[in-house]
């Protein structure tokens, strides 16, 4: 697979937290659906592990 920069991989990981930790605090505060929850989750947790398993974190 192609190797995400690590500029864009530490640029999506605070953005991938951010979209969980949102989906959990309007949980609290609005009625959401599974299914929203369930999406809410699960692209941020989607977009960590392509992050973490695609970004070249090598060191030079």
């Amino acid at each position: 697979m192609k190797k995400t920069a690590k500029r864009k991989a530490l640029i999506l990981i605070p953005i991938a937290m951010f979209i969980v930790a949102a989906s959990h605090i309007g949980s609290q505060f609005l009625v959401l659906t599974d299914i929203t929850k369930g999406l809410s989750i699960g692209i941020g947790i989607g977009l960590l592990l392509t992050a973490l398993t695609f970004g070249n974190f090598k060191s030079a």
